[in-house]
């Protein structure tokens, strides 16, 4: 008997990421490749001078475990501008190495054996996997389409003694909607007198348009004082390799929270910290994005109009929802395997999204790319 064979998988049902699948099928037949979510144009100069200069300057061992005290405080003004909430930069404000590691950590701290975990689908993939190696239970609930809103009468049902934690998403990956105002005063209404903690994904916060306003949990005080808000720095200025992300909670949330990331990560990146806090000080870096990624976005659409794929409405992220119902009945990952192999362009569908592999004939496309990629991209899908 060999050593493998005695082991008992805490994740025996769960594939590799659909992410990885398709980058890796897109690299394998030289697709363009729109499936990722990762910006394939530069990043600020100005910011990689700050890391150089950092680095040159010494900064370059481990950083306070909590982050280096300059960038949590330029996050708490931030916040304080943007949502009228004020974060503690010592007690309140952690650094995390990446957004993913920061969702993983607040549930490892507050997720028990058998502890229910709400989480809405289509959702973001790490979601359930991270519920379940920390031994909670998943509870699915369904968004509405063609909004892809929640319904929250049915999330009220679901809800039990021992409903621990419920997960939110907005501007919401994989379908690029949002959540408005009378959502999150319902989520308030509906976890009010109880110990539920609520865990809200805000890594496109800055990524959100046609004039609406992102909704965080931070806005609304009595929902706030039971809320994690994630946010991404890698998702913001385009630079997802760099793994920088951070959180936001009460101290008493936030105490048990570091007692974990400790042990997961201990510190981040310390010049990159560093950098990151003498170029948040300049608000325009991150209020000028929503006009920025809406003229990619427009783009992409008037590009594509004379396609078959019929759209579906992007409030937020960068990607870009396509039915192609219209076009064929294949399933949705033979479709997009089909797309990146024959007509070289990769999406990711979103049946891998759903706990059942619910396909509703869609695709979704990451609009974050030069333009002359985004030209690329659309003469091969209108030819289809």
């Amino acid at each position: 008997m060999h050593f493998k064979d005695t082991i008992t998988s805490k994740l025996p049902n769960t594939p590799t990421s659909i992410f990885a699948t398709m980058s890796k099928m897109a690299n394998d037949h030289q697709a363009v490749n729109l499936s990722q979510g990762f910006p394939d144009f530069a990043i600020s100069e100005e910011l990689i001078e700050r890391v150089g200069f950092y680095m040159k300057k010494g900064y370059n061992q481990y950083a306070p475990m909590t982050g280096v005290p300059e960038l949590a405080k330029v996050i708490s003004n931030k916040v304080k501008n943007l949502y009228g909430a004020f974060y503690d930069p010592a007690k309140e404000i952690n650094i995390t190495a990446g957004a993913t590691q920061a969702l993983f950590t607040a549930i490892a701290a507050f997720v028990r054996d058998e502890d229910e975990v709400i989480v809405f689908e289509p959702g973001y993939d790490a979601y359930a996997p991270e519920v379940r190696v920390n031994r909670g239970t998943v509870k699915y609930a369904r968004m509405e389409m063609p909004a892809y809103r929640i319904n929250w009468e049915q999330t009220a049902r679901m809800i039990s003694s021992r409903t621990r934690m419920i997960i939110i998403n907005s501007p919401h990956n994989p379908t690029g909607s949002i959540l408005h105002d009378d959502d999150l005063k319902q989520l308030e209404k509906l976890t009010r007198n109880t110990d539920i903690v609520v865990l809200s994904d805000e890594v496109y916060e800055h990524l959100i348009y046609d004039g609406n306003q992102h909704q965080s949990v931070c806005r609304f005080p009595e929902l706030a004082r039971r809320s994690f808000a994630i946010g991404s720095f890698g998702k913001t200025f385009h630079a997802t390799g760099w793994k920088i992300g951070y959180a936001l909670a009460p101290e008493n949330l936030m105490a048990e929270f570091r007692k974990v990331h400790q042990w997961v990560v201990f510190a981040v990146n310390t010049p990159i910290q560093m950098a990151m806090a003498d170029y948040l000080n300049n608000p325009s870096t991150y209020l000028s994005l929503p006009k920025f990624y809406q003229q990619k976005r427009d783009l992409f659409l008037k590009l594509i109009k004379p396609s078959r794929f019929k759209v579906i409405p992007s409030s937020g992220t960068y990607f870009q929802c396509l039915d192609y119902s219209e076009i064929s009945q294949a399933s949705d990952l033979d479709f997009a395997e089909e797309l990146t192999v024959k007509y070289k362009i990769a999406s990711i569908p979103l049946s891998p999204f759903y706990k059942n592999g619910q396909d509703d004939k869609i695709l979704r496309f990451c609009f974050a790319k030069k333009e002359e990629t985004l030209e690329k991209a659309a003469g091969i899908l209108c030819k289809i």
